[in-house]
């Protein structure tokens, strides 16, 4: 597989807080800008998403496609392809640390995608670089958002 994009973000919340927000995929649409649907098609012995089907709108990247989730404990989740229209392949994942009393988490995101269309590895990593991008944004943004008791 290719090289991967990869960021990092400092969000003002404690990790279950921030995992929270990423395992919620019926919200998804609610704030990540790209994902336009997404519905959990199987679950974990934990309730946690085991596979997902998304519609995505990411400008140069438009599809409908499954991924296969696992999860690592309570700081990282990762996915692979199960199937789609447009893409050969997409592996991500999100790990997250928390920092000092834990009411801060550093959240890094790795991305990479391959498109069964021709396109230039060049402006693959710029795609993959911009929906980390905006996926990061959008996490912080609504975990920020989110009332905690």
């Amino acid at each position: 597989m290719a090289e991967h994009t990869s960021s990092t973000i400092t969000i003002e919340a404690a990790p279950a807080d921030v995992m929270g927000v990423i395992a919620d995929f019926d919200r998804y649409p609610e704030w990540t800008g790209e994902v336009k649907e997404a519905e959990v098609l199987a679950k974990d012995e934990q309730g946690r998403a085991e596979k997902v089907r998304l519609v995505l709108d990411a400008g140069a990247i438009k599809d409908d496609h499954t991924l296969a989730y696992t999860w690592t404990g309570d700081h990282e989740v990762s996915w692979t392809l199960v199937k789609s229209q447009m893409l050969r392949a997409i592996d991500g994942s999100y790990s997250l640390a928390p920092l000092g009393d834990s009411s801060r988490t550093e959240v890094t995101y790795r991305l990479t995608v391959d498109v069964k269309i021709p396109m230039l590895g060049m402006i693959k990593r710029k795609a993959e670089k911009v929906i980390i991008d905006r996926a990061l944004a959008g996490l912080k943004k609504r975990v920020e958002s989110v009332p905690r008791g």
